[in-house]
């Protein structure tokens, strides 16, 4: 590092250390959606003192199809869809409030909205299945009370998952709502498994060292994350896949909240 390098990055740390701790918000669709994110809030609450709370919209319960492995453990038959729907939504709340230990996560807000199917159509939701008027109330409530400087939900591809666009779109719809000098940045999360994407506005390396053991790394804390869903088969093959959780911007007005964020996640600075 050069001697002006050194003298800029003393000056970006001053003016973070002024700003206070950061309040960063997650929103996802379904239990289980934080594993994306999971190194990166573990290193915003554990390394950065960060506040984070967590917005679950739906119960999940159409997960029962992936939920054969966790029957004798939970000594019932998960995969027959009566009993899978019933009992899921209790069972993947605990699962989620156990990971958000994990992850250090403060507050769990669960919105009981229901999960019907896999689905690529985000409209099956918005205008079917979810009562996007609660939703929406909810997360404007949350955001004025909390004044949380990031969203953090999954990016919203139309190869992905309706329901993560759906819940990418009732952000977007609750963040408009607020006056502009106090709307947080949203940032899209995805997975990668080949490193950093230069299309990305950050990009946080799963395999970089821990600093309490740095010969351990932050995709210890992700297994950890999606061990704990263990009513998810499927997922569980997610443990050591990915390298990078990569962040999209998707409300560009909000880029100085997004680069306070990243300049947080960089330099380490509470």
């Amino acid at each position: 590092m050069t001697r002006k390098e050194f003298v800029i990055s003393l000056a970006g740390v001053a003016a973070l250390q002024a700003a206070g701790p950061l309040k960063v918000l997650l929103v996802f669709a379904h239990p289980d959606d934080e594993s994306v994110v999971a190194a990166t809030v573990y290193r915003l609450t554990h390394e950065l003192g960060a506040i984070v709370d967590h917005v679950v919209i739906t119960n999940g319960e159409g997960g029962y199809r992936y939920s054969k492995l966790a029957e004798s453990l939970y000594g019932a038959s998960l995969t027959d869809e009566a009993t899978g729907r019933s009992r899921l939504p209790e069972i993947r709340q605990k699962e989620t409030r156990s990971a958000g230990r994990i992850l250090g996560v403060r507050k769990h807000y669960f919105l009981q909205q229901r999960d019907e199917r896999f689905t690529l159509d985000s409209k099956e939701a918005l205008d079917r299945l979810w009562d996007t008027a609660l939703i929406r109330h909810r997360l404007v409530a949350l955001l004025e009370e909390e004044h949380y400087q990031a969203v953090l939900t999954l990016y919203p591809e139309a190869s992905t998952h309706g329901h993560h666009q759906a819940a990418a779109a009732l952000v977007l719809d609750a963040v408009a709502a607020l006056p502009d000098a106090t709307r947080p940045a949203v940032l899209g999360a995805v997975t990668a498994p080949n490193g950093p994407d230069p299309r990305a506005d950050f990009v946080l390396n799963r395999h970089a060292p821990l600093p309490q053991n740095r010969e351990l790394d932050y995709s210890i804390v992700v297994n950890w994350v999606i061990a704990e869903h263990k009513s998810q088969g499927l997922l569980q093959r997610d443990c050591n896949r990915f390298d990078s959780e990569v962040f999209h911007l998707l409300n560009n007005e909000s880029r100085p909240a997004a680069q306070q964020v990243f300049q947080r996640l960089t330099t380490g600075d509470h």
